[in-house]
């Protein structure tokens, strides 16, 4: 499962639901919720 930090929690959390998207700068990156309190979280994977 892949990891992001929460801001809110403020600890590395698995991502819920993650789904990758590429930005408009063509980097990857993953997006999800925070499995303990819902929060979006963003993870930048790498280039595309």
């Amino acid at each position: 499962m892949a990891e992001a930090y929460c801001v809110k929690c403020k600890e590395k959390v698995e991502i819920k639901d993650p789904e990758e998207v590429i930005m408009k700068n063509k980097m990857k990156a993953l997006k999800g919720t925070c499995t303990k309190c819902g929060t979006k979280v963003f993870k930048i994977t790498g280039k595309a």
